[in-house]
């Protein structure tokens, strides 16, 4: 191991070759042709930084002295992209030594306007041009116009409504979606209030949903509107398909006095999916599979076909076996008073 006075000596062996190699002709030679390099990179700079360039910048924005009472609707952008055109020296100046100050518009230059702001491409382009050189020219602007909605406190509750997609996994289906809070507050200018019905959530796409879902959605943004708050926090539940079959008689309706339908069988077995939460409630009773003298008339063949005329709304994929029956038209005697 090495012990201190090694040290000290290997360090100043180090600093006499250091020394040395400093003082010697190729050490010299090695400065001197860094030296030149340098000055004609400075020189190649100065001949590239005088000729012409494109570049873009961004100019904040600013919308002053807005009423207590007034709320702007849409969205008024923060800063404007610009594209200017200028030797190379002068651009290098506004990225390295100059922030550009925020653009400022006084609401109350405009409010006689209507609810809906125009600001002129030539106005924001005058404003641009003050804070830069007189050689700088100006080629694009992005957005070239800019304009706001606003109103006077106008607003009215609206029903918040689903906008996207929500699929759920195999053998699940969505059995509730809740929306926190229901409705939402909707500020715009009166003529648009009168046009509007329901606040959208934002478009997506959800699937293979399996459990009890919770998350929080943007509203769908309307051009002139603002929504309180602007999202909803969404709850989707979800219940998992169970099947099960009940026996349902077939009944005959609208048949003529005297005659009475007879199928064979009688009652037929309807098969169908249904949620665990109403597994228990489910019964024969919310079936109903009704033949008219209608439909026996245009039967062609020995077999009727059935069919489900009522269900609850909650079970899905219902079938019936048999699908069809045979039967009769019994004639019966009818006493008259």
């Amino acid at each position: 191991m090495f012990d201190v006075k090694n040290i000290k000596r290997y360090y100043r062996l180090g600093l006499r070759k250091i020394r040395t190699f400093l003082l010697s002709d190729k050490c010299r030679e090695c400065l001197v042709f860094l030296f030149f390099v340098l000055v004609s990179f400075c020189f190649w700079m100065l001949q590239t930084l005088d000729e012409s360039y494109q570049t873009e910048f961004k100019v904040p924005l600013r919308l002053k002295n807005v009423p207590k009472e007034v709320v702007l609707t849409s969205d008024f952008p923060s800063e404007v992209r610009i594209r200017v055109e200028d030797r190379g020296t002068v651009l290098l100046n506004y990225m390295l030594g100059r922030t550009f100050f925020p653009i400022s518009f006084d609401f109350n230059d405009y409010k006689d306007e209507g609810t809906h702001v125009h600001i002129s491409s030539s106005d924001l382009t005058k404003k641009i041009a003050a804070q830069l050189n007189v050689s700088t020219k100006v080629l694009a602007i992005r957005p070239d116009t800019l304009d706001f909605i606003y109103t006077q406190a106008k607003a009215k509750k609206v029903p918040v409504k689903l906008a996207g997609t929500i699929q759920s996994d195999r053998q699940y289906y969505i059995s509730k979606i809740d929306f926190s809070p229901d409705s939402v507050m909707a500020y715009a200018p009166q003529e648009i209030l009168d046009t509007l019905k329901a606040a959208y959530t934002e478009n997506f796409f959800w699937e293979n949903i399996s459990d009890t879902l919770k998350k929080r959605v943007g509203m769908n943004k309307v051009k002139g509107v603002k929504f309180i708050p602007a999202y909803n926090d969404l709850s989707v539940y979800v219940d998992m398909y169970s099947e099960k079959t009940v026996d349902v008689p077939v009944v005959g309706i609208n048949f003529p006095a005297g005659k009475v339908l007879r199928t064979f069988p009688s009652k037929v077995q309807v098969t169908f999916q249904v949620g665990l939460r109403h597994f228990k409630d489910v019964s024969s009773d919310d079936f109903f599979i009704g033949v008219t003298y209608e439909d026996v008339l245009r039967t062609q063949g020995d077999k009727l076909p059935l069919v489900v005329k009522g269900s609850p709304d909650f079970v899905s994929h219902v079938r019936v076996v048999p699908s069809s029956v045979d039967y009769l038209i019994e004639q019966q005697t009818v006493e008259e008073d």
